[in-house]
């Protein structure tokens, strides 16, 4: 039987049934096998908030050119595809869809609210793996992966546990980034740093028992609300004679100490600066070694709190405006500055960052870190281009501890149990029946879930079986190369490096690929929550995918 040839060619026909022929054959599943050498990419989990975009389309065409030319030299090759449960990024997008819906979050309720964000899982994360496929992608299908899986989730919970247990995670209080937005903690890789216009204040604050006074310059005025000193620093001879002497905090009307410390720069401004505990890092710290008291002023929507006297209720912007004009009105506003300073953003809502001291888990990093810097320092793991570890050493040299809670429902629940009758905290891989302290069945969960990228740090494991010592994960681990963007460096390569010396005790790969982002006409980069992607569904459906790939 003869068959008219078309006239034109069409890509959908024809790419979908030898991409499926491939499947069926299953051309692209790696099994162990000790007579070859193995190579493997695990494929960096795309979040399930949406739809890809042109960005993911360059990574995975990278990736797949490189197992590809692996398995035709006769590498036993496994591309490990997965996605990303994306804690805060699904979580505001999920709450967007119920105020569409005219659904509160808190009237859903804990349990509610997980129902949907499977269900969003399911419909999003069914689409990514769908167009991933329809790219042509190679990936090992069998083997896909979800960081919330039950597999990934007890590798989470046994990092946790074997961290806290060996006195990396702690729970304190500390200076942590706030987003008044998202209501919830941050850590520092997600704060955007921006030039914002702005100004510097100018405030007089008179010495207790003269009539001399000290001037302080803040961008912030609403903080002095929870000044618990001023500060010089000890070899500047023009305020010598003022050291252990009190002044009279302008508003609160209540005497806070001068005290002499070197964190404050005598040639800046006056040389004199207001300390904040509880809203200011540098301060968090002169704190704590001159034993000041932490007042936070602040309500997590970022109105003033109680604390703040009359100011309470008013938004942080609306306090300022208002304590600038008292200040003024008592003669103690000495003149405004315009000054540009940089900014710390949400990158997530764009929202300003308010530095708040408030009870958080952390993972201490000082000396996890340090086989990671080795690591790269002596090309164990190596960056193509070279000149991208200078964004890894920007990070690593300047490391701080990492929050790790999150104020929000979707993501893995802080395996911690606190006893109310004994106030005893038990951290352990299964919730515990009793209290071990005083036999109490009064046992709750922590309410907080952990940073999205605790988990994406252990994907290079985890997805092999760890914690269970499997053959696969025997066989494929380390990893070989890393495909990813430059954006990602500190918030994801840097803690799998961390991570794979930390469980594995070895690299989870030799080397990192960064590529270039695809930006749109204004040099934005292309992501989902600025909704500026192209949809390579689109673009294959009309040229194919070998021309969305190779062009």
């Amino acid at each position: 039987m003869k068959k008219e040839l078309a006239k034109t060619y069409d890509p959908k026909d024809i790419e979908d049934r030898i991409y499926q022929k491939w499947l069926d054959k299953k051309y692209f599943h790696a099994e162990v096998d000790r007579s070859k050498k193995p190579f493997t990419i695990v494929i960096p989990p795309p979040n399930i908030t949406g739809q890809l975009h042109m960005g993911h389309a360059l990574d995975n065409t990278m990736q797949d050119i490189l197992i590809r030319f692996k398995r035709m030299q006769g590498y036993n090759a496994l591309w490990q595809p997965g996605t990303d449960h994306a804690s805060i990024a699904t979580e505001v997008k999920i709450i967007e869809q119920l105020k569409k819906e005219g659904i509160d979050k808190e009237e859903l309720g804990r349990e509610g609210f997980l129902e949907r964000a499977w269900q969003w899982k399911d419909e999003y994360g069914g689409k990514i793996i769908s167009q991933l496929k329809k790219m042509g992608s190679s990936c090992d299908w069998d083997r896909e992966r979800f960081t919330m899986d039950e597999g990934c989730s007890k590798a989470v919970n046994e990092v946790f546990v074997k961290l806290y247990k060996e006195g990396y995670i702690y729970k304190g209080s500390r200076i942590i980034n706030w987003c008044p937005v998202c209501h919830t903690s941050i850590s520092d890789a997600e704060v955007e740093h921006e030039e914002q216009a702005g100004h510097f204040w100018h405030i007089k604050y008179p010495i207790v028992g003269s009539d001399e006074f000290v001037e302080i310059a803040t961008t912030r005025p609403e903080t002095m609300l929870g000044d618990t000193a001023v500060a010089v620093h000890p070899e500047d001879e023009r305020y010598r004679h003022l050291v252990d002497k009190k002044v009279m905090l302008p508003l609160v009307n209540k005497e806070i100490p001068i005290i002499a410390d070197s964190y404050v720069d005598k040639e800046f401004g006056t040389g004199v600066v207001k300390i904040t505990p509880a809203h200011d890092p540098n301060d968090f710290e002169v704190g704590k070694r001159h034993n000041l008291p932490e007042i936070n002023i602040m309500n997590d929507d970022a109105t003033i709190n109680e604390l703040g006297g009359k100011y309470a209720g008013m938004d942080r912007y609306e306090a300022r405006k208002q304590i600038v004009k008292d200040l003024d009105e008592l003669g103690l506003l000495v003149k405004i500055e315009d000054h540009v300073h940089n900014v710390g953003t949400h990158d997530r809502c764009k929202t300003t960052v308010e530095p708040l001291i408030k009870q958080q888990w952390f993972v201490k990093m000082d000396e996890l870190i340090k086989p990671a810097v080795e690591a790269v320092k002596t090309g164990e793991v190596q960056f193509v281009p070279e000149r991208f570890d200078k964004i890894y050493f920007n990070w690593t040299d300047n490391i701080r501890d990492w929050c790790i809670s999150r104020q929000l429902w979707w993501g893995h629940r802080i395996p911690a149990y606190y006893c109310d009758s004994c106030g005893e905290i038990i951290v352990e891989k299964e919730e515990p029946s009793r209290c071990p302290k005083c036999g109490s069945t009064h046992l709750r969960q922590d309410e907080d879930t952990l940073d999205t990228w605790f988990s994406s740090a252990l994907w290079p494991f985890s997805t092999l079986g760890w914690p269970e010592k499997t053959k696969d994960l025997d066989y494929f681990y380390p990893t070989d190369v890393l495909v990813t963007g430059y954006d990602i460096i500190f918030f994801w390569v840097v803690r799998m490096v961390f991570s794979g010396y930390a469980h594995m005790g070895q690299k989870p790969f030799s080397k990192v690929l960064i590529h270039g982002l695809v930006r749109d006409a204004q040099g934005r980069k292309m992501s989902k929550s600025l909704g500026n992607g192209i949809d390579p569904l689109k673009v294959i459906d009309k040229y194919g995918a070998d021309a969305l790939r190779l062009t």
